[in-house]
């Protein structure tokens, strides 16, 4: 017999005399047995199991040793003097797996069980279907709603809508498990139910990178936090960090940005949508990120404003009190309850064949998760029940009572461990001098948005809002207007969904230069016409408005030549129309998925990742045009012949807008119809009738915005048409002809 036999691995799937894992099938079976027979015995067994010295010595939170009440001169509790555990479960989050990673059923399962336990569930990047968090007929929030809306890189769809339908809108700065990577929904599981959800096409995969691409500082982050509390104020606003050396810093500057609540997400956890590869060596264990953060905040008198998470493989009592001894308010978990509906831990999540019908889209696969809320419940109030009984060994009786007592822990003694000697916790059990309520969490951020220009517009558009009647706003806006449009926005979307008003219902126009985030999630019904100069963000998460930006009449500037709005304009834009007479910065309409856009310039990487909609630039582009664009369909006016050595041609194909010879003839036979509606098919097929979107969507241009240089192209259309090069990304013009096969019923090659 060998005795030098190659090691059976077991990095990523458990094997027999592989590499150890916490989550074993013995950890498995025992959890899914006891919250299924309701067993408080069983799910001690388990607890045993994850706290047993080898499953210890697997995070650096099994080296740690809580002291009970007789090593602190305290005094053991009466279990029945400790917070009920029904206090301590609302404390408690699902962590943030997407539906379109996980199928509907295990996703609404998850949501269900936190609003009976009065906890929160959390969309994920991925969101969720409107029909979810739409109220009940007869009144009353949807059981099937999810309180924590993240708002991502990847979350194509975030719309006014959305948002005003969450408890917490949680920023995700970084992804949790693979900070260095970000996610990413392959093509397979992108059905066309995903799809309509994520605003993109069936078939196509979604990539989001880590950063978000309209943050590239502390200002950027607080302007997004101020976005998002003027659509939703009742709502939280919470950023979602990962725990990596530095992350205290950036948690202080978060904090300062005025956000309501912190999540710390360690590197420990899975996910259901990429590959093995992406989940290991990313992030640091979240006992060191949160440790540091908790103390920074302190030692900066910022804790008391944020309310602190920790997230990332909690699995029992013990973990919960841990985290709560290194600094964490409340607690979040992804894979346990995911265990607890169902999960088997295949690690197959990424090929969409899950077997339990957990990680899949497949319907037949679907069809066979057999998880109920109720053992998701049952988990839940099983860990509160540890907490409570480990408080009561401690000589406690709140939970808050210990929030960042990290003289409570200690380094376990007589660990045998190689890797485990000369360890040193010391500065992670530092406890700053402070008093207990400068701690955890005990008061407000201070948002400044009582006295915002939308107050203003809201009191005036009352007949619309209240009984649909068309009304005429001017007014004047300055640089300190901020998210113009939000407000009002967030008030439509509450009354009105994401269908909003008929067009043009709410009109303003506004004489000025605006601030940051002009339009920001502005609803259909409302068209803003702004005479003068916008900043940064203008249509970030456009949602059926209408943005139209022109110089004043008067001006003596060249449109063409002239900067009009700043950076990442129309980023994450989902659906309406945009006409900017005059040259946009960079990152126009990165992640646009839906809107109609017109332009007279762009800097570097334009239409970066967008998913759908349309954009035509009748000027210069800068470099990188294109770039993770894998929806939609770009025309460049391209004059110098040059283009093609400023786009990235990863992902897309360059090609030239055919003539039609019957243009002129459809246009008057159209009668006008089409003219100034904007309303181009941005669904349909992308391959035909490209000249007459074209010279429609520059007509439209033209008549918002009196572009000169759009008449000038309208009036020699001859000579400017053949100049022009339509952007079509690879992949997308592969589902449309996949999806156009599968209406006519013609089964692919």
């Amino acid at each position: 017999m060998l005795r030098n036999n190659l090691a059976v691995g077991g990095e990523y799937m458990f094997r027999m005399r592989g590499e150890a894992h916490m989550w074993s099938p013995d950890a498995v079976a025992t959890l899914q047995h006891a919250v299924r027979q309701g067993s408080w015995e069983t799910f001690k067994d388990y607890s045993a199991q994850i706290d047993s010295e080898t499953a210890r010595a697997q995070t650096i939170r099994g080296l740690f040793r809580i002291k009970l009440a007789e090593e602190t001169g305290r005094t053991k509790v009466a279990l029945d003097d400790v917070m009920p555990a029904a206090d301590i479960v609302k404390r408690f989050s699902t962590g943030a797996m997407s539906f379109g990673s996980i199928s509907r059923e295990a996703h609404t399962t998850l949501a269900r069980a936190m609003n009976a336990i009065g906890g929160k569930s959390n969309t994920g990047e991925g969101g969720e279907e409107a029909d979810r968090y739409l109220p009940l007929p007869g009144g009353g929030k949807n059981p099937e709603r999810s309180a924590i809306k993240q708002v991502a890189s990847g979350r194509f769809g975030v719309t006014a809508e959305y948002l005003v339908n969450s408890d917490m809108m949680q920023i995700k700065v970084a992804q949790g498990a693979k900070p260095g990577e970000g996610g990413q929904l392959p093509g397979h599981k992108v059905d066309a139910t995903i799809a309509k959800v994520r605003h993109s096409t069936p078939g196509v995969g979604l990539i989001s990178p880590p950063p978000h691409h309209d943050i590239y500082s502390i200002e950027d982050l607080a302007q997004l936090i101020y976005d998002l509390k003027n659509v939703n104020p009742a709502a939280d606003v919470s950023v979602k960090l990962v725990s990596e050396v530095g992350v205290g810093t950036v948690a202080a500057g978060v904090a300062k940005a005025r956000a309501d609540h912190i999540t710390i997400s360690g590197y420990d956890g899975g996910t259901g949508a990429s590959p093995l590869t992406s989940l290991k060596h990313a992030g640091s264990p979240w006992e060191m990120g949160l440790a540091e953060t908790h103390q920074t905040l302190v030692l900066n008198g910022l804790r008391s404003r944020v309310a602190l998470q920790v997230d990332g493989g909690l699995r029992t009592g013990r973990d919960v009190i841990i985290g709560a001894l290194l600094g964490a308010d409340e607690f979040g978990f992804s894979t346990a309850p995911l265990i607890a509906a169902g999960c088997i831990m295949m690690r197959k999540c990424h090929l969409n064949t899950c077997p339990v019908g957990v990680a899949t889209q497949d319907p037949v696969l679907r069809k066979r998760f057999k998880g109920t809320p109720e053992h998701v419940i049952n988990f839940f109030f099983y860990v509160a029940e540890e907490v409570r009984a480990l408080l009561a060994e401690m000589g406690y009786t709140h939970i808050d009572q210990i929030i960042g007592d990290t003289d409570l822990l200690e380094k376990r003694d007589l660990i045998v461990h190689w890797k485990a000697r000369g360890l040193d916790f010391s500065k992670m059990f530092f406890k700053p001098d402070a008093p207990h309520e400068a701690v955890h969490w005990t008061e407000r951020q201070k948002h400044p948005i009582d006295d915002v220009l939308d107050r203003k517009l809201i009191e005036l558009a009352k007949p619309a809002l209240e009984s649909k009647q068309p009304v005429k706003i001017e007014v004047d806006i300055r640089n300190v207007d901020r998210s113009a449009g939000a407000m009002l926005s967030g008030e439509v979307a509450k009354r009105f969904k994401h269908k909003g008003l008929r067009e043009d219902t709410i009109s303003v126009k506004l004489t000025g230069t605006a601030g940051q985030s002009f339009g920001a999630f502005l609803a259909r019904g409302i068209s803003f016409d702004l005479v003068g100069a916008g900043n940064d963000y203008v249509g970030k998460g456009l949602s059926g408005g209408r943005i139209v930006i022109r110089p004043p009449e008067e001006a003596k500037i060249v449109a063409a030549e002239s900067i009009i709005v700043g950076n990442t304009v129309l980023y994450g834009a989902t659906e309406g129309e945009a006409y900017f007479a005059g040259v946009a910065g960079e990152r126009f309409a990165v992640r646009n998925s839906g809107v109609v856009a017109v332009v007279e310039g762009v800097g570097d990487h334009g239409c970066e990742y967008m998913t759908g909609g349309i954009v035509v630039v009748i000027g210069k582009t800068g470099r990188n045009f294109a770039a993770g664009m894998s929806g939609g369909v770009a025309y460049v006016l391209d004059e110098a012949g040059d283009f093609a050595e400023r786009c990235n041609m990863a992902m897309v194909e360059l090609e030239p807008v055919p003539e039609e010879d019957d243009l002129m003839e459809r246009l008057l036979h159209h009668g006008g119809d089409l003219d100034h509606k904007g309303r181009v098919d941005v669904s349909g097929d992308m391959t035909s009738h490209d000249e007459e979107r074209l010279y429609q969507l520059i007509s439209n241009h033209v008549h918002y915005t009196g572009s000169v240089r759009g008449r000038e192209i309208l009036d020699d259309w001859t000579t400017f048409r053949p100049k022009f090069r339509k952007i079509m990304p690879v992949e997308y013009r592969r589902a449309l002809i996949e999806m156009e096969r599968m209406r006519m019923g013609v089964a692919a090659e």
